[in-house]
């Protein structure tokens, strides 16, 4: 793999570049400096001054030498010459890019640094700032609208859809189903929709009357003459059956106006019920079961799978339209949940709690997954690419351990020859 710079990174090598070959050529500089003085004492006339020079001149040729050796065998065979333990980067390169990976993951991909770096984003924040900018909810409305059909069509799936199956009759005919149905009921009576189903099953009982009174009539007559005999049938049976569907008709009079005693009943045996069917346990499972039977049912299930097919290419066909009711629906509810998430403290508070779960939750997933991604892409550079742009980032800092290593070997050299001189004197030296 090559790790060639992009142009950005071109420009910066160049100034590495320059910069390390001046501190190269200062510490080259300072060690030509020593090998001059050492060679220049021995032209001066023995002395004191002579052997001190001599002496701190040898210590700093020593040092600088043995630096520059050390510097070099980092990225290089000094000379060109395979001393062993030379040429340390590119020989141990998949070495340090594993221990490079994980220090990273260790050290640097924690709890603790994460939970720093999300707690001074203000994911909240960022959120409310993205959600309320129009050129950006909009695309993001856009793109999530055009994502539904490949999750509509994924949840049609074989599992998928036997999982629905097996879990809406669970879902809508579980414990809380009485409550559902009682709460839906509620709503229809305190909107007196049961008055308008019982006028409505009054209407059709008059209907029902009066295209089959005389059938009604003849049924009563044959009654009475059953009971009664032949001559009592035709003396008294129509007048009977006439009463008798008089009568009928006169109570179901009095029962269709409104505020009347039979509406009344009706109206407080529909709320007994309704009541029964939200705290009688047994009353809401045997409501819970009859769902789960009607939800279970083939014919039931094929109505299901008609509507949502045509609902499922309803959503199909507004998606693919940008001014489509769905991209409108996304837009508009991306921007609600932005205004909610700066104005709720709760619900701020429980994103950052989301947020910092989810990433303790994948954190030692991500602290393996960054150490061998770091360790993988090492391996994978070419080992003198590598080994020159770290030479270029670091050479120069490296540069002056030679300019130490030069000017301290030769003030040790010094302070040593004048310390063994006052302790052995100069005839021992």
């Amino acid at each position: 793999m090559d790790a060639s710079p992009g142009p950005m990174a071109e420009a910066a090598d160049r100034a590495d570049r320059r910069s390390l070959r001046h501190h190269r050529m200062l510490a080259t500089g300072l060690l030509l400096l020593m090998v001059a003085l050492c060679l220049g004492s021995f032209a001066l006339p023995h002395g004191v001054w002579r052997d001190l020079l001599e002496s701190a001149a040898k210590a700093g040729v020593v040092g600088g030498l043995a630096d520059w050796f050390a510097v070099t065998a980092l990225f290089r065979h000094p000379l060109g010459i395979p001393i062993p333990h030379t040429a340390i980067i590119p020989a141990q390169k998949e070495r340090l890019g594993r221990a490079l990976g994980r220090f990273i993951g260790t050290h640097v991909i924690t709890e603790a640094e994460v939970g720093r770096v999300l707690a001074r984003a203000d994911l909240p924040g960022l959120i409310h700032r993205f959600l309320s900018d129009p050129t950006t909810v909009r695309p993001a409305a856009e793109t999530l609208a055009a994502s539904l059909p490949k999750i509509l069509l994924s949840m049609e799936d074989g599992r998928a859809r036997r999982l629905m199956e097996r879990l809406l009759p669970r879902l809508v005919g579980g414990p809380a189903a009485g409550q559902v149905v009682a709460r839906a009921l509620y709503g229809l009576v305190e909107g007196g929709r049961h008055q308008e189903v019982f006028t409505f099953v009054l209407g059709q009982l008059r209907s029902m009357l009066t295209a089959k009174e005389e059938d009604l009539r003849g049924g009563i007559r044959e009654r009475v003459r059953e009971q009664g005999g032949q001559i009592l049938g035709w003396a008294i049976g129509g007048s009977v059956a006439r009463r008798v569907i008089t009568a009928v008709n006169a109570e179901l009079d009095t029962i269709g106006p409104d505020g009347s005693t039979m509406r009344l009943a009706f109206d407080e045996w529909v709320r007994q019920e309704i009541a029964l069917i939200e705290t009688d346990p047994e009353r809401a499972a045997e409501i819970g079961a009859a769902i789960r039977r009607v939800v279970a049912h083939e014919s039931v299930q094929n109505w299901l799978g008609d509507v949502w097919m045509r609902l499922r290419r309803a959503v199909e066909q507004d998606a693919a339209r940008p001014n489509g009711h769905t991209v409108a629906i996304m837009e508009a509810s991306l921007r609600k949940f932005g205004e909610a998430v700066e104005q709720d403290p709760a619900i701020r508070v429980g994103l950052e709690r989301g947020v910092a779960g989810i990433v303790a939750a994948l954190l030692p997933l991500a602290q393996e997954r960054a150490a061998d991604f770091v360790a993988e892409v090492v391996a994978g550079w070419d080992a003198k690419t590598v080994t020159e742009r770290l030479e270029l980032r670091v050479g120069s800092d490296l540069q002056y351990i030679r300019i130490n290593g030069t000017l301290v070997g030769f003030l040790a050299g010094g302070l040593l020859y004048l310390l063994l001189r006052a302790i052995f004197g100069a005839g021992a030296l």
